[in-house]
């Protein structure tokens, strides 16, 4: 009777390997609390817990483009996938998977957890505008902004601006109002400046914000630093007529306080000089 051959060392010790594998990848703990942090596309990946004994791999699945990986065996719980979504109308998906300090990936699929869905187009937030330059002359308010860069390059090496991906989908509102009042007026610009009518007496502050009136979520981008102006306003222009008024009663009343205490001077004077006289010539008669 034929024996069957022992099956080869080799072929044991990849079952054993992948028995291994296999249980040692049950027993690891899969990310949780998945978000997407993203401002003017810089996107970064988060999750908990920290990993112990394991480590992370991050997988990058677009709707329509290849599966790309980044932070390869990591132990961080962030992750910055900038880089993998430069198709930024894309939908992703980010499986951060859970692996051994080994990589056995060809023997079983380590545990992996999924996030959310991200279309940078649609979710990333708007920074900050920088304020370049501002005017107020006259009765008119110049505003000058410059646009928050993204990490994205054009061919010439230089940054692309919010504006170069949104384009006409992008606009920017200027909130002003008079120094020390709460009432706030807007206008709304497609440009990178806004010109608007302002009282030429007082003093105004204001703020730019992006807005994309086609989002569902996330309409409203960061505000920018609040400035004020600085004209050079009078008291009558602070306070109104009413301090002339009080200026000019105060103005009478000295002036006449003066003339009275003149007039009273003069006369006490005038009064002790004949007193004198009076004396010399009852002296003289003696």
């Amino acid at each position: 009777m034929l024996r069957a051959p022992a099956p080869p060392r080799a072929l044991l010790l990849s079952a054993l390997l992948w028995r291994l594998a296999a249980a040692g990848y049950e027993e690891l703990p899969t990310a949780v609390n998945i978000t997407w942090s993203s401002i003017n596309f810089k996107t970064i990946l988060q999750w908990q817990p920290k990993p112990s004994g394991y480590f992370y791999t991050v997988e990058i699945h677009g709707r329509t483009s290849d599966v790309k990986r980044k932070c390869i065996l990591t132990s961080e719980t962030e992750c910055d996938v900038t880089d993998v979504l430069r198709n930024v109308k894309e939908t992703y998906t980010a499986h951060i998977l859970s692996v051994m300090p080994m990589e056995m990936d060809n023997f079983e699929e380590p545990p992996f957890a999924v996030s959310e869905k991200f279309t940078p187009y649609s979710q990333t937030v708007i920074g900050k505008p920088e304020i370049k330059d501002y005017l107020q002359k006259g009765s008119k308010l110049n505003v000058v902004f410059k646009d928050p860069l993204t990490p994205y390059l054009f061919p010439n090496g230089s940054f692309q601006s919010i504006q170069d991906i949104f384009q006409h989908d992008l606009e920017y509102k200027l909130y002003y109002w008079k120094d020390q009042s709460s009432g706030k007026k807007d206008v709304t610009t497609k440009s990178r400046t806004f010109e608007v009518s302002v009282d030429s007496r007082k003093n105004y502050c204001f703020y730019v914000q992006g807005v994309i009136p086609s989002r569902r979520e996330n309409r409203n981008g960061q505000e920018s630093t609040v400035l004020c102006t600085s004209v050079g306003t009078s008291i009558l222009d602070e306070y109104g007529t009413e301090v002339f008024i009080i200026i000019a009663v105060i103005a009478v009343a000295v002036i006449t306080l003066a003339i009275v205490l003149s007039v009273v001077l003069c006369k006490r004077k005038k009064a002790k000089k004949a007193r004198a006289v009076r004396e010399k010539e009852l002296l003289n008669g003696v």
